[in-house]
């Protein structure tokens, strides 16, 4: 499998779990990531998961997954470094996945504002036509919302409720969050092994 560069974007909405397996799943297969995680995003992932300590995030994932994380690679930037390579279209990616992505967030690119760099690199995705997949993890949705999600959605991004399945009978939180990781991937056109497909009982 040809290694790809996907840009992963954390905002403050919680289920950071997921954006956390969709890594570990990106990284142990040998994929280049571009990490940027906002400020709320830090905050409550480290309220909801305790991530562990580590020079690096990477460092933080191993701790977590094992050494096979850095089979991969992650390149961390800062929310407000509009001067980053994912923030021009020129830097070839494979696309972006914002996960979990708040209601703001995805205000924001819905009206293409590009204030911060998860919101420039979301921009750049769409506009040179490249896969951008958006994790919503809010209930209930109001009328603002569901409008946002359908400009976004017009605009050419994926949609992918936090809303994981039960047919392949989850036991854990990571099972549950690997569902969605491997919608995710899927979407981004990877093989993903994360779950079984669905089979008539």
């Amino acid at each position: 499998m040809d290694a790809k560069h996907v840009v992963v974007a954390v905002t403050g909405a919680s289920g950071g779990l997921y954006a956390l397996r969709l890594l570990r799943s990106l990284l142990m297969n040998g994929h280049c990531v571009s990490l940027v995680l906002s400020k709320f995003g830090t905050l409550v992932l480290q309220e909801e998961v305790a991530l562990p300590d580590g020079a690096t995030f990477l460092d933080r994932l191993a701790v977590l997954y094992g050494e096979e994380v850095r089979h991969g690679r992650l390149d961390e930037y800062k929310m407000g470094d509009l001067t980053a390579p994912i923030a021009s279209g020129s830097v070839r990616t494979d696309g972006m996945v914002v996960i979990p992505c708040s209601m703001k967030t995805l205000s924001a690119i819905a009206h293409g504002a590009s204030t911060s760099l998860i919101e420039r690199a979301a921009d750049v995705t769409l506009k040179e036509a490249r896969p951008l997949i958006l994790v919503p993890r809010e209930t209930p949705l109001n009328r603002i919302h569901l409008k946002n999600m359908l400009t976004v959605a017009k605009a050419g991004a994926h949609i992918v409720p936090a809303m994981p399945a039960f047919y392949q009978k989850p036991r854990t939180f990571d099972d549950l969050a690997d569902f969605i990781a491997g919608r995710v991937l899927s979407l981004l056109g990877m093989e993903q092994r994360l779950y079984p497909p669905w089979k008539t009982p």
